[in-house]
């Protein structure tokens, strides 16, 4: 007797193969994967050149694991919609992905496997980390960056980030937006983002300036640079750390109330 589908929300079922909008593409997952294992497997060899010496056989060690990633960047998707952004990850040309999809029902789509490197970080810098994209889970929430983002994606964001805490170890100051790896460059998770609520549940750092006294003089580079920031246009750090800490003003000019959040956050890193 034939198998018949009967729930269409599974990829397989009972042997039987369902067809979604992304069979194609998922096909080109699969295979692009299957060469990274190939690759995995094969034993590591010492390019063969005159002033190289190789070994007469090849050792290999018993003790590793898989990279796990170290850091969650928080992006917004800037599109128009969730579907939008899973064609935008599934087409070659765009040279872009990232490893989960937030849409605005809650719904989560993991596109990559946390232990491979997406492409979503781009050009960026945390602390001495330029590489960004090679020890980072990245996430999008589908949203067009001039509005909030719903109580239903907060809360499967909270989810999410919950188990990815408990499975990689992440540290909780290693919960940070795009914009304070890219500054002046990108805005994203933008102003409405709450980074507060975020950091109450252990996702990221947040300040308390009950009795803080700023000592004089105060290095507000330092104190950035201690943070994470790039540095090397002053302004523009500036306005990436009020954009994710002091939303409510997205200025470049380090307030007396600033110098009070940055000299109380870098105890955090």
């Amino acid at each position: 007797m034939k198998t018949k589908c009967l729930l269409p929300v599974l990829i397989l079922l009972a042997g039987c193969a369902v067809k979604t909008p992304y069979t194609s593409t998922n096909k080109v997952y699969t295979s692009q994967v299957a060469k990274l294992t190939k690759t995995l497997k094969e034993e590591p060899v010492i390019p063969v050149t005159d002033s190289i010496r190789q070994p007469p056989y090849w050792a290999g060690t018993t003790n590793f694991g898989m990279r796990k990633p170290n850091f969650v960047i928080i992006h917004h998707t800037a599109q128009n919609s969730c579907d939008q952004t899973l064609k935008t990850f599934t087409l070659a040309r765009t040279q872009v992905s990232s490893h989960y999809v937030i849409c605005r029902d809650g719904i989560i789509h993991h596109m990559l496997n946390d232990y491979l490197r997406a492409w979503h970080a781009g050009n960026s810098k945390w602390g001495n980390n330029t590489d960004i994209n090679s020890s980072s889970i990245g996430i999008e929430i589908d949203n067009n960056g001039a509005e909030p983002f719903s109580e239903t994606q907060i809360n499967s964001l909270l989810s999410l980030l919950a188990r990815l805490k408990k499975d990689y170890a992440i540290p909780t100051a290693n919960f940070i937006g795009h914009s304070d790896i890219a500054p002046g460059r990108k805005v994203d998770p933008s102003k409405f983002f709450p980074w507060e609520k975020l950091a109450t549940k252990g996702f990221g750092n947040w300040y308390d300036t009950t009795a803080v006294q700023v000592p004089e003089p105060f290095n507000v580079l330092l104190a950035l640079r201690i943070i994470g920031y790039d540095t090397r246009d002053s302004a523009k750090a500036a306005q990436a750390f009020k954009l994710h800490f002091t939303s409510a003003d997205t200025s470049r000019t380090i307030t007396e109330t600033d110098k009070k959040i940055l000299y109380n956050l870098m105890g955090k890193y």
